[in-house]
């Protein structure tokens, strides 16, 4: 069966605790003028016609975004594989006919125009059950698409068996590896630090968004 990007929602990953940036959420610092978060969302919603926020904490920091807020269903801060099963929760009970979520960094303000459509149709070619984005051969484990049927066995994952790695989680049920390789500048970078700010607004003035 075709896959579509009408049977995929967007799930912008912002439940990181930040420490390296003495807290608060990266997603909110400006770069070049906007926030990284505006640059994700635009982004999203340019390939996608639902995207949610997976965030903790109180979600009126997000309310004029005007996007759904998803917090985490597992307790602790257990990472990415949290807000993954997280969004699947919220797919499953308010876009049931969506078969699949994909998942971007809310730190990620480069990640590429038509990486949904790219996702999808290498999942599909090589006949996977899930996607996973790399650049120069390094994967991207936060970019990923999902089946949202995998539900039930994520949530025991993390909840049973304390997993947290998401490559370890996935490695079992079949994943297409999606490169990014032609792109000129690493398009999953994202802010860590305070010195990434000044190498991201470096990367916008070579290749203004």
């Amino acid at each position: 069966m075709q896959i579509k990007s009408s049977d995929v929602v967007g799930i912008i990953l912002a439940g990181g605790l930040a420490r390296r940036m003495g807290g608060g959420d990266k997603s909110m610092l400006q770069l070049g003028g906007r926030r990284i978060l505006d640059y994700v969302i635009e982004s999203a919603q340019n390939q996608l016609a639902t995207v949610i926020i997976n965030a903790n904490g109180d979600p009126q920091r997000f309310a004029e975004f005007n996007l759904p807020i998803q917090a985490d269903i597992v307790p602790d801060f257990a990472g990415p594989l949290a807000g993954v099963v997280s969004a699947m929760a919220w797919v499953k009970q308010n876009q049931p006919n969506a078969t699949h979520i994909i998942t971007v960094a809310a730190d990620t303000p480069f990640f590429p125009t038509d990486y949904v459509a790219r996702m999808l149709e290498s999942m599909q070619l090589k006949n996977q059950r899930l996607a996973c984005a790399s650049y120069q051969g390094r994967t991207q484990p936060v970019f990923g698409l999902w089946p949202v049927n995998l539900f039930d066995d994520l949530y025991k994952a993390l909840v049973e068996d304390d997993m947290r790695k998401v490559d370890r989680f996935t490695a079992p049920y079949g994943v297409a590896d999606v490169p990014f390789d032609e792109l000129t500048h690493n398009p999953f970078f994202n802010v860590n630090t305070p010195a990434d700010i000044a190498l991201g607004e470096q990367q916008l003035a070579n290749e203004p968004l």
